[in-house]
């Protein structure tokens, strides 16, 4: 039973050694092979393995944040490249240069979406719709988070329409609707999904006339602090197709500049927030975790408009190795003090299928 996996604990010199070497740069690759090679036999084997992960997923109070067995191996697999189940140094060189100091030294991005006077108090004013949440409420912890965690880069995503917006309800007689569109021109009510001719047909749900370009409903609100050398990124600029993720419209036929500033700056973690919880928040976040980032969404610095659909999005978020946290918890990630197996095993699935193209 000795090499048994679980069986091992986690010693005091062990339990904060990523901790050191976070804080400190003479804690180099070898230090750490050499640490949670138990037996000396210049291999780490799973059960050695699984105990540099009890030391290196654990949050900044000692916590230790265990991960299932099945992803465990799956995640051994991706740095046993010859399959003889054991890492040796020339695979762990691997293993430390694109997981671990990924996961001890994030890039870490603040992306705040859509933070606009529209959705806080104007013709699209959340409040009004079925989950009844207060816009105005993200203001105050997204401020907190700026003003005390330093991220690497911050973003400010907006929507961005021109008046002849196709998601606008009022802009409906300027398009025809195709055949199978649910519900006709003249019954169409706001918050409507219709079917709009293609080719190919496109879904479209209907909207108030909100965040129109230069017009005080598109200008992020007042109260919301705007960091020095941030990004602001425009969205929903095409008339004929809507955007709600900040990195592609939602034909996915056109990227916003986000895309092509987070590669600049090698980003590995992107934490979102913002209006509306279940539309732009959620598309953007599922969007981050299919472009492979680490991604980290801010309950309490989201508002969305309905309830079963919040739920939804938490849930595509947790179910792809994403993650939902407070704004409490945000610093210590930020700075690699509390580090989630969830995001560890994104970054190595990422890694797996890097290989594999």
């Amino acid at each position: 039973m000795a090499n048994e996996v679980g069986s091992n604990d986690v010693t005091t010199n062990d339990s904060d050694w990523f901790d050191r070497y976070n804080s400190e740069e003479d804690f180099d690759m070898d230090a750490c092979f050499n640490a949670f090679d138990k037996d000396g036999d210049g291999y780490l084997n799973l059960k050695e393995f699984e105990t540099l992960c009890r030391a290196l997923f654990r949050n900044d109070r000692g916590k230790i944040y265990t991960m299932e067995l099945k992803k465990l191996q799956d995640v051994f697999s991706v740095f046993d490249r010859d399959k003889d189940d054991l890492i040796d140094r020339e695979e762990f060189v691997f293993c430390w240069n694109n997981w671990i100091k990924k996961i001890v030294r994030p890039v870490s991005v603040f992306l705040v979406v859509d933070v606009q006077n529209d959705f806080i108090s104007g013709t699209l004013n959340i409040s009004h719709c079925s989950a009844r949440q207060n816009g105005a409420e993200v203001v105050d912890p997204i401020n907190n988070l700026l003003e005390t965690v330093q991220f690497d880069t911050v973003f400010y995503s907006l929507d961005w329409h021109p008046s002849d917006h196709v998601s606008f309800i009022d802009n409906l007689s300027q398009r025809k609707l195709d055949a199978s569109s649910p519900v006709s021109a003249a019954d169409a009510k706001t918050y409507d999904t219709v079917i709009f001719e293609g080719p190919p047909p496109m879904k479209q749900r209907l909207w108030p006339r909100h965040c129109v370009q230069d017009s005080w409903g598109a200008e992020l609100h007042k109260d919301l602090k705007i960091m020095e050398n941030s990004t602001m990124v425009y969205k929903g600029t095409n008339p004929e197709v809507d955007s709600y993720s900040v990195f592609w419209d939602n034909k996915k036929l056109t990227e916003t500049t986000l895309v092509s500033q987070l590669q600049k700056r090698n980003a590995t973690d992107i934490y979102i927030c913002g209006l509306a919880y279940d539309v732009c928040v959620g598309a953007t976040a599922a969007d981050a975790l299919a472009s492979g980032y680490r991604t980290i969404l801010i309950d309490d610095c989201s508002r969305g408009v309905d309830l079963k659909d919040i739920e939804k999005t938490k849930n595509t978020v947790t179910s792809n190795s994403g993650v939902i946290v407070d704004s409490s918890q945000v610093k210590a990630m930020v700075e690699g003090r509390d580090r989630r197996p969830e995001l560890g095993y994104k970054l190595a699935m990422e890694l797996k299928n890097a290989m594999c193209e």
